[in-house]
């Protein structure tokens, strides 16, 4: 009976040993390496690729952000504020109960087929909202104009870039909503459109927050 109870616990104290030697190996030693080693080799990634704006976080390059008018009285959706460029369309995305000012907190796709009916009326709905919006005096959007990445959300529905094809198209309304010239707009959006990763992976991208930044300085230059 003794030596029972006492294999027992050494075979107690042994687990115990090794269940404190793996906490302080696993959950402090390694997460404090390669935090370390991640701050030490890439600071800005391991951070969350912030981007800063008048000495402040604005935003994650990585994560898409909505440039919309404050919400009306009686609205459910709020309008696109114009005088920014604008990223993907957001459709599909859920809500949370715990916080519901932020609706991108939750990620997800629209989960619906080619010949699903809300997703062609998504489609439709925003690419005649693209061309009303983008068609100004002296230029004139049409249809065939409107690229996919416009009128689709991206399968996270976080997507922060859109293709130079969109950002161009904006540009004739973003000169005219801020008063500046269109070569001026257009060569903002030179500056910012990255190529594909290694010349052939991807497709070229425009990151739309870092553009609007961009476009906030050129305004207040102007």
């Amino acid at each position: 009976m003794n030596n029972s109870v006492s294999n027992t616990a050494r075979l107690l104290w042994a687990g115990l040993r090794a269940l404190l030697v793996l906490t302080v190996v696993t959950g402090v030693l390694y997460p404090l390496a390669v935090t370390g080693v991640a701050q030490g080799v890439l600071p800005d990634r391991a951070n969350g690729s912030e981007i800063t704006s008048d000495g402040r976080v604005v935003g994650s390059s990585l994560i898409g952000q909505a440039y919309n008018l404050p919400l009306k009285k009686g609205q459910e959706t709020p309008e696109p504020d114009l005088k920014w460029f604008q990223g993907r369309p957001q459709n599909g995305l859920g809500t949370n109960s715990v916080n519901t000012q932020y609706k991108l907190i939750l990620s997800g796709a629209t989960n619906r087929s080619g010949d699903n009916k809300d997703l062609i009326d998504w489609v439709r709905a925003a690419k005649a909202a693209v061309i009303k919006d983008n068609s100004v005096d002296g230029y004139t959007v049409r249809p065939s104009d409107v690229p996919p990445d416009a009128v689709t959300s991206s399968g996270s529905g976080l997507d922060p870039d859109i293709s130079p094809a969109y950002a161009d198209l904006q540009v004739h309304r973003i000169a005219e909503k801020n008063d500046l010239p269109v070569a001026q707009v257009r060569k903002l959006v030179e500056e910012h459109s990255d190529g594909r990763t290694l010349g052939f992976i991807g497709e070229p991208t425009v990151n739309v927050l870092e553009l609007n930044i961009a476009l906030k300085d050129a305004v207040a230059r102007s």
